[in-house]
């Protein structure tokens, strides 16, 4: 009989290691590596798309929190760049003589630090045929200076149908049309800025403008626009251009006559007299004449310099001045 004790027989085998300690082949270990980062290299772009799509989500949730929240507290307003308004267009034609060279440079300086936010205005001064060798020579200089200046095909007159000759070329010899021309005298100051803001909301179409005649009259029917200056729309100057009335009529006072014109021909079914804007210099002329007032448009019969300089004064035309070291006024 063996009486070999338990533990002889049983310590070999609890000594020995388990299955899933003892090494394993070489060739198991590296297939099992292998595999392990193939289910890695698979798996990745998973976890990729699924980190992305969470962050999407969670910014998406709180930028509409934080909107929501923000809406409770202050109202949100969305604002539209503002649009930007097309401006219309004004040729102011002075009509002038050729010899008139010291008013068209200061009428120059007067209009030249003048601007419209509403409108885009030109100004042209208006003679009919040169007649002397020196009028070539100085005005062919002001005309390559400035570029301000038409000459009609006409001998010079101011009631024998150099206006009717002014509104009939235009449609020929200007690079483009204007909404608005305005005939105007060069003893007259003429503010922009009131000028087109009186005009803004006034027809583009059929519209004659002005300082109707008589004087003490309102009602812009009654006759004909004071030749200080006078506004007529581009269609009525084209009219003027291709109707017999207008040809047929050019002799007499030039504002006069055009008012007979648009009367013949039926015309001028909008008007306008901007009174009390539009007038003569206070005492000059009864009752187209008053006091100067903040808001005008047109003062007429600036005939001295006294009365210019009263004017730009009262306007303070200058204001805009800067202070330098440069100069002391």
């Amino acid at each position: 009989m063996d009486f070999t004790s338990p533990s002889s027989i049983y310590l070999p085998s609890l000594l020995a290691k388990p299955k899933f300690l003892q090494e394993q082949p070489q060739e198991a270990v590296t297939t099992s590596a292998m595999k392990q980062r193939r289910v890695i290299l698979i798996a990745l772009p998973s976890l990729v798309l699924f980190l992305f799509f969470f962050f999407y989500v969670f910014f998406n949730i709180r930028v509409k929190s934080l909107l929501l929240a923000s809406s409770n507290n202050h109202s949100i307003t969305l604002t539209e760049t503002p649009r930007t308004e097309t401006k219309f267009s004004i040729l102011i034609g002075i009509l002038t003589r050729p010899d008139n060279y010291d008013r068209r440079h200061f009428l120059r300086l007067v209009y030249g630090i003048q601007s419209s936010s509403v409108a885009e205005i030109h100004v042209k001064f208006v003679f009919c045929n040169l007649t002397k060798p020196e009028q070539r020579v100085l005005i062919a200089l002001e005309i390559l200076r400035f570029d301000d200046i038409i000459i009609l095909d006409c001998i010079e007159n101011m009631n024998n149908g150099k206006t009717y000759t002014y509104f009939s070329s235009l449609p020929q010899i200007l690079p483009r049309h204007y909404d608005y021309v305005m005939k105007a005298d060069d003893d007259v100051f003429i503010r922009f800025e009131p000028l087109s803001s009186s005009l803004k909301p006034l027809p583009r179409k059929d519209m004659y403008y002005g300082f109707v005649i008589p004087c003490n009259s309102m009602n812009p029917f009654v006759d004909y626009m004071s030749g200080m200056g006078f506004l007529l729309s581009w269609d009525l100057v084209e009219w003027i251009g291709k109707s017999g009335i207008p040809a047929n009529e050019t002799f007499g006072p030039e504002d006069k006559m055009v008012g007979k014109w648009l009367k013949m021909g039926n015309k001028a079914k909008n008007r306008f007299s901007d009174k009390p804007a539009m007038y003569d210099y206070p005492g000059t002329n009864g009752r187209c004449s008053h006091e100067l007032i903040p808001e005008t448009v047109a003062v007429h019969r600036l005939k001295r310099w006294d009365q210019w300089l009263n004017v730009l004064q009262f306007f303070n035309v200058t204001k805009q001045l800067n202070h330098t070291k440069l100069y002391h006024v």
